[in-house]
């Protein structure tokens, strides 16, 4: 990364900051993009420089997310089944929660308390599921049948609602449940018999 690069990078993650605090503070409905530039000392169109819109402010790292695991599928061993491997890749999602736990539960709060939130989270997750999808077919060579697509397409979708549900959970149990237990149960239920 460029000088310039890593100066956009922290502020955007300072904007970010600034943002998710106002908005545990005051609600997501009751803070504006005029709000959280003022509180971050910029101007609104510096702020919107960063962000299309407070939404992306909370949930702009999900973007990356995707592509990430996807790499991460593509990674897998080769020997290793297509479920495992999905299961394995999301590691790196469910990582983020274990080194913050405190920050991520009150993330997934805000998330799932607020349903523009929670809709924006769900549309970005469905741009992950072609790419975990596109990963499954790499695994195998890179070409695959239609029923083979629909296969990936599926299995991929599956693994992202079991991340889902998992989150749904441990957020529900105030974050005392493991993260990693929760999710490997939620596969475990669609393990292939």
């Amino acid at each position: 990364m460029s000088t310039r690069d890593i100066a956009r990078a922290a502020v955007r993650a300072e904007l970010a900051h600034v943002a998710f605090d106002l908005f545990r503070q005051e609600g997501f409905d009751q803070v504006t993009v005029n709000d959280i530039a003022a509180a971050a000392g910029v101007s609104r169109s510096t702020f919107l420089r960063y962000f299309s819109s407070k939404e992306e402010a909370v949930l702009g790292a999900f973007d990356a997310q995707g592509e990430q695991v996807a790499d991460a599928l593509r990674a897998r061993p080769a020997d290793e089944d297509d479920w495992t491997a999905l299961r394995r890749a999301l590691d790196l999602l469910t990582q983020h929660y274990h080194q913050d736990p405190h920050g991520t539960l009150a993330m997934a709060r805000l998330v799932h308390g607020t349903p523009a939130l929670c809709a924006r989270q769900l549309r970005k997750q469905s741009v992950w599921r072609p790419l975990l999808a596109a990963a499954l077919a790499a695994r195998h060579g890179g070409r695959s049948s239609r029923s083979e697509g629909l296969r990936h397409a599926v299995l991929a979708a599956a693994a992202i609602d079991c991340l889902n549900v998992a989150v749904d959970t441990w957020t529900s149990s105030d974050g005392k449940l493991d993260l990693k237990t929760l999710v490997d149960d939620a596969f475990n239920v669609l393990q292939p018999r």
